[in-house]
């Protein structure tokens, strides 16, 4: 069992950046894909990145491509998320979450194992 705990997001102005942070526990999180994903009130968790297990291969969606980076640290246990160029419309309570298997999945039904939950707020 993996336990995912979320740090980073806060309040920026467009166009700054911020880094979330996901440290996991366990000693298996090498074996986990990831993924981000993100939240607005009356809408449906969408998908942000994705990362394989090795951190080979990499997903995003196509709003976020050329502003978001996803990354993981295997020997930390934690994944980030580093946003640039920051749109208020990127304004969300983020999740990072993981599943294991090798593959990610853009699918958040997919994933058994969820963060907290962060807010980012980008005003304009």
């Amino acid at each position: 069992q993996v336990q995912l705990v979320q740090s980073g997001g806060g309040l920026v102005q467009a166009g700054g950046s911020l880094r979330l942070s996901c440290a996991a526990s366990g000693r298996t999180f090498s074996t986990y894909s990831l993924g981000w994903f993100r939240q607005t009130p009356g809408k449906e968790r969408e998908f942000v990145a994705g990362i394989t297990s090795t951190g080979g291969s990499l997903s995003y969606a196509d709003s976020v491509q050329g502003r978001f980076s996803i990354s993981r640290d295997n020997a930390k246990n934690t994944a980030y998320l580093q946003m640039n160029s920051l749109k208020a419309e990127d304004t969300a309570v983020y999740f990072c979450a993981a599943k294991p298997s090798r593959a990610y999945s853009r699918n958040p039904s997919h994933f058994d194992y969820w963060g907290q939950g962060t807010q980012v707020t980008v005003s304009s």
